[in-house]
């Protein structure tokens, strides 16, 4: 594998962790843990969709991104 292979994975690997968490109830989706989890996630799987120049997953990881980055401000405000 290489390095932006890596990027990715753990990039994927964060924001799948974050869904698992939830699902079992263990963090609540409006936690910073699962925030946090998803925004590095989703930038580091963006990051990597970049560097492979793959446009499907920019766009996607890139939204998603900036949706978590949303999150992120809101609960700071709360």
């Amino acid at each position: 594998m290489t390095f932006v292979d890596w990027i990715g994975f753990i990039g994927v690997f964060q924001i799948l962790l974050a869904y698992f968490l939830n699902a079992i109830e263990k963090i609540p989706n409006k936690s910073l843990v699962f925030i946090l989890l998803n925004l590095v996630g989703a930038a580091m799987a963006c990051t990597a969709s970049v560097l492979l120049k793959y446009w499907p997953f920019i766009v996607l990881e890139g939204i998603w991104t900036l949706v978590s980055l949303y999150s992120l401000i809101k609960y700071k405000k709360a």
